[in-house]
């Protein structure tokens, strides 16, 4: 039996500064309900049902008008659930899909046409399409304008990764922070390397979320502060923001406050300017949502 995870905290606090007209969620799960939509078999977590109208709620109550469904490893392959979800709000959401790599193109146009903009590698999650077959899956999608969500075990792997992810003709989101610990610091050699593809390329993404998850000093995670303006600093408009509600395989620590979060990183890009970017123009662009005013 899979270990169950504990729900997220539903009292969210509204952020204390309202989010610009257009924000975005760029990472966020839906889970069943199961009972339409059952966990996959050799899944490396349960999490309780957390269906698309508590997302929404969630939204309503952040002031995010736009939200990105990246499918859950719990669903395995099958994409039903996000599918559902987005066609539920499909002004309001899209989508990043789990793809087997034996999938056809005509797959491949189908997802597209439902809302879907990106496919997730991943060598962390059990069960996932893993890094290995980052090659051939980037030559299949580009014709769809899709790009590569990439989610590594540690940070650590992008040194090696880093040549592969340059030469790709597609554009890559680093997810996590690129799962930088906030005790491996900005002198590490992953994030050092993580840092470089946003430097040097135009078609590499960075994702701020999940620092709750890696900071090792714990709330309110003022460890992850130097990297995470590291990263706005490097390279402001290839940034986003992502909740990652709600907050699967969260075992061993509290569960924040997707308010508190909102807070943090709103902080962290400061001025209004690169704020937009981050929640409202970035986000835009690269998942194909239309202008905001």
């Amino acid at each position: 039996m899979t270990r169950p995870c504990p729900g997220p905290d539903y009292a969210t606090r509204p952020p204390k500064v309202a989010p610009p007209p257009g924000a975005c969620d760029t990472m966020a799960h839906v889970f069943g309900p199961s009972d339409r939509f059952p966990y996959a078999d050799g899944r490396g977590y349960t999490p309780p049902d957390c269906p698309v109208e508590s997302y929404v709620r969630l939204l309503d109550t952040l002031g995010i008008d736009r939200g990105v469904i990246v499918h859950g490893s719990a669903h395995g392959a099958d994409n039903r659930a996000s599918l559902d979800a987005i066609a539920r709000y499909p002004d309001r959401l899209r989508g990043v899909a789990v793809v087997r790599p034996e999938a056809t193109e005509d797959a491949v146009a189908a997802l597209a046409a439902a809302g879907m903009r990106g496919f997730r590698l991943s060598n962390n999650l059990v069960g996932a399409v893993r890094t290995e077959f980052l090659e051939p899956m980037a030559d299949r999608v580009a014709p769809f304008g899709w790009h590569v969500l990439i989610h590594v075990d540690a940070a650590a792997e992008f040194v090696e990764l880093a040549p592969r992810l340059r030469r790709l003709k597609i554009d890559v989101m680093i997810d996590h922070m690129g799962r930088t610990r906030g005790g491996d610091g900005a002198d590490s050699p992953g994030f050092k390397a993580v840092l470089a593809l946003l430097r040097e390329t135009d078609h590499c993404w960075v994702k701020l979320a999940s620092w709750y998850r890696l900071s090792d000093a714990g709330a309110p995670y003022g460890d992850m502060t130097p990297l995470a303006r590291a990263l706005i600093e490097t390279r402001p408009d290839r940034v986003v923001w992502g909740s990652n509600w709600p907050h699967p395989i969260l075992w061993d620590r509290p569960m924040p406050n997707d308010g508190d979060l909102l807070d943090q990183v709103m902080g962290w890009a400061g001025d209004e300017a690169p704020l937009r970017r981050i929640l409202v123009d970035n986000p835009a662009r690269l998942y194909g949502f239309p202008p905001a005013p």
